[in-house]
């Protein structure tokens, strides 16, 4: 299924897409998309609904959060073996972990602020896994049991204040806005193999990144694993993964966002995006 949240920016109603691309409203069936209805068997109970029953979303309707309640917002730095080379950077033999606020979170056709005394705006196309059951100590083998589905995210990056202002990466990833997500959850039926996801990213209709999921140094299964040694990981927790090279940091010189930009992410599996970039 592809689940996605509707409406005007803090009234969002729940809707799925059907099998003609219709978006379909859901609210005569649940009040929201919240971690409770990403459960195994709340997911199988929405996928024998018959969605052709359903009222039609007006088109051209904002598109939100496609969960709501998300608790935990996380990030792994570094992920892609192209992404490193260009940054001069070693290949990392663990995970780099981040936080994002939750706050940033955003839809994914939602304007994308510019900070004031933001010098060096940055992109990154991503895969995000969402959790659908709490995972504690879980062996990578049945990590992936613990996924309710994924995500395309844009983990928008202030590469001045995450990399020149001192201590930890989430100076630069946690302003409002900064982490545009959806437009829906896909779940899992409909990606059996993570590591097989493109991933594309435009600026101004010039391609800057155009890779797969298959170039992760660490798996979506390896990450579920990992983090669950440290935290337990609950329903509706995301975890962006990693971007692939061609972000405006690895260019010389840089090319950076700036107000006016249009920013454009796609895959075959996840959707698309658009956001343009606005002071704020």
């Amino acid at each position: 299924m592809k689940l996605l949240r509707h409406g005007p920016l803090g009234r969002e109603r729940p809707g799925l897409v059907d099998a003609q691309g219709v978006v379909r409203d859901l609210t005569g069936l649940l009040a929201d998309i919240t971690p409770e209805q990403l459960s195994p068997s709340a997911l199988r109970a929405l996928a024998a609904a018959d969605a052709s029953r359903l009222p039609a979303v007006t088109p051209g309707t904002r598109v939100g959060v496609p969960v709501a309640g998300i608790r935990q917002f996380l990030g792994i730095g570094l992920n892609y073996r192209q992404h490193a080379i260009e940054a001069g950077m070693a290949i990392p033999a663990e995970p780099i972990v981040f936080s994002k606020s939750i706050t940033a979170l955003a839809g994914p056709d939602d304007d994308l602020p510019l900070p004031e005394g933001s010098v060096a705006l940055d992109y990154e196309v991503e895969l995000g896994i969402v959790i659908g059951s709490p995972a504690r100590r879980v062996s990578r083998s049945d990590a992936l049991a613990h996924v309710a589905g994924y995500v395309l995210a844009n983990d928008v990056s202030e590469r001045d204040w995450q990399l020149q202002r001192g201590g930890q990466w989430m100076k630069g990833k946690c302003h409002d806005g900064f982490g545009p997500v959806g437009p829906w959850l896909v779940t899992t039926d409909e990606i059996p193999d993570p590591q097989a996801v493109g991933l594309a990213l435009q600026v101004n209709g010039a391609v800057r990144q155009d890779s797969n999921s298959a170039d992760m140094i660490f798996g979506v299964a390896e990450i579920v694993s990992y983090l669950s040694g440290f935290m337990t990981l609950l329903p509706g927790d995301v975890i962006v993964t990693g971007t692939p090279q061609g972000v405006g940091m690895g260019f010389k010189p840089p090319k950076y966002l700036k107000a006016g930009d249009v920013v454009e992410l796609s895959s075959p599996q996840l959707g698309r995006q658009r956001q343009r970039v606005v002071p704020v």
